[in-house]
């Protein structure tokens, strides 16, 4: 796995305003947030991508997401929020470290914007697809 910014902060290397630690999670403050409130949650695990995190490292991350967005919602009074997990160059990763963002939506001008360029499902085609993607899951 490629040296990234996270493992320096998992290290202690840079600094951070650590919001939540276990011995698999650590959340923190993003140091270019969207708007107030938005963390960065990663595994301690070195993974690149969700697909290569260990079954064990991602039940942590989805025991403690929730709770997260709670806290956030809380502190900062948003009731809207997006939760944020990119895969990848194409896919807009720019820290090749799984991590996610619970990025607060408080009005349209600040938090996450996004473009949703939704195509339409082939429903002749669907069936096979969802056969094989399912029978992947097997692997």
């Amino acid at each position: 796995m490629p040296e990234t910014v996270f493992s320096k902060i998992l290290r202690g290397e840079i600094p951070c305003h650590k919001v939540y630690e276990d011995e698999l999670v650590f959340a923190f403050l993003d140091i270019g947030p969207l708007s107030r409130g938005h963390l960065l949650v990663i595994p301690k695990e070195p993974a690149v991508t969700l697909d290569t995190l260990s079954d064990e490292s991602s039940a942590a991350i989805g025991r403690i997401l929730p709770r997260l967005c709670r806290a956030v919602k809380k502190v900062t009074g948003c009731d809207q929020y997006n939760v944020l997990q990119n895969n990848g160059a194409l896919a807009h990763q720019a820290v090749f470290h799984v991590h996610f963002h619970i990025i607060p939506k408080p009005n349209s001008d600040e938090g996450l914007g996004v473009e949703w360029p939704s195509g339409k499902l082939d429903h002749a085609s669907a069936p096979t697809l969802a056969a094989e993607i399912a029978a992947a899951l097997h692997l």
